[in-house]
């Protein structure tokens, strides 16, 4: 098991990538401190977890409060001692619309929980971490390829992507890693959402819709939510050991980096 022994943050756990990603890490040995606003998800990931005989612990948390923060931070370190590993996948989409049609108001709040919070959350738990701990920021291929309806998220990761380098600019002197993983299309909870509203739109079925993303990556479909956690887990194992600062495309090669 990749990440056993380890004390690892997950910051966002919804019903796709951050429920996956908790889940998969308690699987690989890893005791895992959710955060979320919803408990719903993260009970259930704690009910499987601990069926399966890890262990994973809910603490409702909005990112923009400090004291919500300082809180999960805390119940790590009253539970289990430490922190070894931080994901910051807390997620917040300002609508699909053109950049200048995106209300200030929503634009602001993806920046206070995509940045601001992932800022938060990472200056709660660095104290709490020993050399060789790893911070995994989540970002959004719509960076790398932007896309239309996309630009008050995009706008928030790019923030994200920057401060993911200065981060591991910065902690590295502590013996802490500091990456990014990109995600493209991930198949759960919310491009399922998109399948049905781009198909009733254009009356075609779903699958259509999804045949023709999938057909955009060498793979030839839509990468699910699941198997992409696995690569955040690599990020924050000792496989990663020499890597700070990187940025790992995981969209299936439907963008692939000169």
């Amino acid at each position: 098991m990749i990440l056993d022994g380890e004390v690892v943050i997950v910051s966002g756990v919804g019903p796709g990538l951050g429920a996956k990603l908790a889940a998969r890490a308690a699987a690989e040995g890893a005791k895992v401190v959710m955060a979320a606003r919803s408990p719903q998800v993260m009970d259930q990931v704690a009910k499987d977890a601990a069926a399966a005989g890890g262990e994973a612990v809910a603490v409702r948390c909005d990112v923009r409060k400090p004291e919500d923060v300082a809180r999960v931070a805390a119940t790590a370190v009253e539970r289990f001692g430490k922190v070894t590993g931080l994901v910051n996948s807390a997620y917040s989409h300002p609508g699909f619309a053109d950049l200048l049609d995106t209300p200030d108001k929503q634009l602001r709040r993806s920046m206070d929980i995509i940045l601001h919070g992932a800022l938060e959350m990472t200056r709660a738990v660095v104290p709490h971490m020993p050399a060789g701990s790893s911070i995994v920021n989540v970002g959004t291929m719509s960076t790398r390829r932007p896309l239309r309806g996309e630009g008050g998220y995009a706008v928030a990761k790019a923030a994200m992507a920057c401060a993911t380098q200065y981060l591991a600019l910065e902690l590295g002197s502590k013996g802490i890693r500091v990456n990014q993983a990109i995600m493209g299309w991930l198949d759960g909870p919310g491009v399922r959402f998109y399948l049905k509203m781009t198909s009733d739109q254009r009356g075609v079925t779903e699958q259509d819709v999804y045949d023709e993303i999938a057909a955009r990556n060498p793979l030839d479909r839509i990468p699910t939510d699941e198997a992409c956690a696995g690569a955040v887990l690599f990020l924050l194992s000792g496989l990663a050991s020499e890597v700070t600062g990187a940025v790992l495309d995981v969209n299936g090669g439907e963008y692939m980096p000169a």
